[in-house]
């Protein structure tokens, strides 16, 4: 059984939520105050959280922040706000996935189970790969100076890690195992966030950004870097 945990300050959401979750089989908690939220999800152990961005105590963003240096779990986060730079910031922290307030509660649940499935599709993939991927060295990809592993997760540049949140880290890894190809947005979603990915092509373009901040030195030559294909989309190329 998934578990899911809300954390919403709105009572109101919570039930209904919590009737149509349980009615699909889901086990649920939840959680009305953002500074118990991260000690909430520490027992509850979701599978998925359903984000609030505007709690008391403790918004959705600096939740997201802490989640994110220690799990993975998929994060969808709720805003009743239409200002796309919520979406940028919330995306940056690691968030899959956003939807906007007011919604019908039959949307969320599919969003729910396409980011579950992604999610599960990686894992299924990486426990089926795993030992022959680090025997074979596939889920490593290096160049002078840099290198990503998949399996550790972790990027390399000179010699430093380098934290990246795990869709950052898996965009990079697929746009370094592709040296020199132009991919499009549309194909970056696709291959990285999944064919059910609800998000706009602008989520590939905030990834890259941050990404190039993290890796790419402009004060030291470098005989790679992701590169602007314009009209396009990006490229990881190396020299």
């Amino acid at each position: 059984m998934k578990k899911v945990l809300l954390i919403d300050d709105d009572e109101s959401i919570i039930e209904v939520l919590k009737l149509y979750f349980e009615k699909e089989g889901y086990s649920v908690s939840s959680c009305m105050q953002g500074d118990k939220a991260i000690a909430t999800f520490n027992v509850a152990k979701p599978d998925i959280i359903i984000l609030d961005l505007m709690l008391p105590g403790m918004d959705g963003n600096d939740i997201c922040r802490e989640i994110r240096k220690t799990s993975d779990v998929p994060i969808i986060m709720l805003t009743a706000r239409t200002d796309t730079l919520d979406k940028i910031v919330g995306l940056e922290l690691g968030a899959d996935d956003f939807v906007a307030k007011p919604f019908e509660p039959k949307e969320l649940l599919a969003r729910v189970k396409a980011v579950l499935r992604r999610f599960d599709r990686k894992d299924d993939t990486e426990s089926a790969d795993d030992s022959a991927d680090q025997a074979s060295g596939s889920e490593v990809i290096s160049y002078p100076g840099f290198s990503v592993d998949k399996v550790k997760y972790v990027v390399t540049v000179d010699g430093n890690e380098i934290y990246m949140p795990p869709k950052e880290l898996e965009l990079l890894f697929f746009l370094a195992s592709n040296p020199n190809r132009v991919f499009t947005r549309e194909q970056l979603l696709e291959n990285v966030w999944g064919y059910d990915f609800y998000g706009e092509s602008r989520t590939v373009d905030v990834h890259v950004k941050r990404i190039r901040e993290k890796i790419e030195n402009p004060d030291r030559e470098q005989n790679w870097c992701i590169k602007t294909v314009w009209s396009k989309g990006y490229k990881f190329e190396t020299k």
